[in-house]
């Protein structure tokens, strides 16, 4: 009998099952094995700084970010006073599941079948190595499978919808000559690439990660991800993996089923709209879980699992909405993409942005900054100002 098994053991889980060893529970990890998600691997300072990531996962850091409009128009924003990391997410999720192994966690390989609860709950899953159904124990689950969780789907109130991008990438080996920078990321507003979100050139030190995502059912993912490695001058570079995998758009109404479950990661849809940022908030999601968790078992109240998307959201709840609006009103078509770059020309612009994504909060310190911001997006989202301006 565990205190709580995790399903799932990338980011979020891993977090969980880590903290909460920490914390003193007993703890069951079930992974899968052999997944790697697709995943452009950013990192902010701050999640560096958090969660305590040695330099040697760093396999690039990233100083500038190019942001190319449907015309080609190329914005260049530096990284002012830091930088982005990469991680490759094999070696990176490995990390932190071996992290929360050597702090306490139980490791169980194979897949989710079902919970029981026949006098106590129990996560049914089939065995990696023996290939049969096995039980395991625990007061509490945390789901953290991934944005098509079993688990929601089997135990939290909708669940089962959850909005999503289809992502996919292929990493390749980075080319040593070229337009190809190691030390930026390249992030293309293209509805030829994609009609509703956006493509990508991520380096990976030896590496790149080069993808695309989309809602838009009958887009044709790897043929959007060929011409994007053909327009960026990829095309001929070796390609060494492709993967293809959802990511949530909107964090759930529910976390928890108001009994023994609670859901962290891209289980709770948690992924920042817009940027499509997950490993940050997927950790996040994890602490917070674990956090509930605990509370629920010191308690013995249920009512205590919702204090993770409670504390979740009083954080990160208005850098969502903010995000979200922004997708809605600049990913539309490619004039509202073509302004969003154009937009991106302004000083104030690029330093908000990259103070708030390194900071994880919205920067207020510079109010006339934030209103010339909005009265400039007023200006382009109305067509004051024409696309091509910079």
């Amino acid at each position: 009998m565990y205190d709580v098994i995790v399903v799932g053991g990338g980011p979020a889980g891993a977090t969980a099952a880590e903290d909460l060893a920490r914390s003193g529970a007993t703890v069951a990890v079930l992974d899968r094995g052999g997944r790697i998600k697709p995943c452009g691997g950013a990192i902010p300072p701050r999640l560096i700084a958090d969660f305590a990531i040695p330099e040697h996962l760093l396999v690039a850091r990233i100083r500038t970010a190019r942001m190319v409009s449907p015309t080609g128009r190329r914005v260049d924003i530096p990284i002012e006073d830091g930088f982005v990391g990469m991680v490759d997410r094999e070696d990176f999720d490995a990390f932190l599941r071996d992290r929360a192994e050597a702090a306490g966690a139980h490791r169980f390989t194979g897949t989710y079948r079902r919970i029981e609860r026949r006098g106590s709950t129990a996560v049914v899953f089939r065995d990696a190595e023996a290939g049969e159904e096995r039980h395991l124990h625990a007061r509490l689950v945390i789901g953290a499978d991934g944005a098509r969780s079993r688990v929601a789907r089997d135990e939290v109130p909708g669940g089962d919808r959850v909005p999503h991008v289809i992502a996919y990438h292929e990493i390749i080996a980075a080319p040593s000559a070229g337009g190809y920078d190691p030390d930026r990321c390249d992030v293309v507003y293209d509805g030829r690439i994609s009609p509703d979100f956006y493509g990508w050139v991520f380096p990976h030190g030896a590496r790149a990660s080069v993808g695309m995502g989309s809602m838009v059912r009958g887009v044709d993912l790897k043929r959007a991800t060929a011409a994007l490695r053909a327009a960026s001058g990829l095309a001929e570079c070796q390609t060494i993996r492709r993967e293809g995998a959802p990511i949530p758009l909107k964090p759930l109404a529910r976390w928890d089923n108001g009994r023994d479950v609670v859901l962290a990661g891209d289980a709770a849809g948690v992924v920042a709209p817009s940027s499509g940022e997950g490993i940050y908030y997927a950790m996040t999601g994890g602490r917070v879980a674990a956090s509930a968790a605990m509370a629920c078992l010191a308690s013995g109240r249920a009512r205590d699992l919702q204090l993770a998307r409670r504390l979740f959201l009083r954080e990160h709840g208005t850098v969502f909405r903010v995000l979200g609006s922004m997708q809605r009103a600049y990913y539309r078509s490619d004039d509202r993409r073509e302004r969003f770059v154009s937009l991106c020309h302004d000083m104030d612009v690029q330093r908000l942005t990259f103070e708030a994504y390194m900071n994880k909060k919205l920067v207020r310190a510079r109010p006339l900054a934030h209103l010339k911001i909005g009265l400039k997006n007023l200006a382009h989202l109305s067509g004051l100002v024409p696309a091509a301006r910079v």
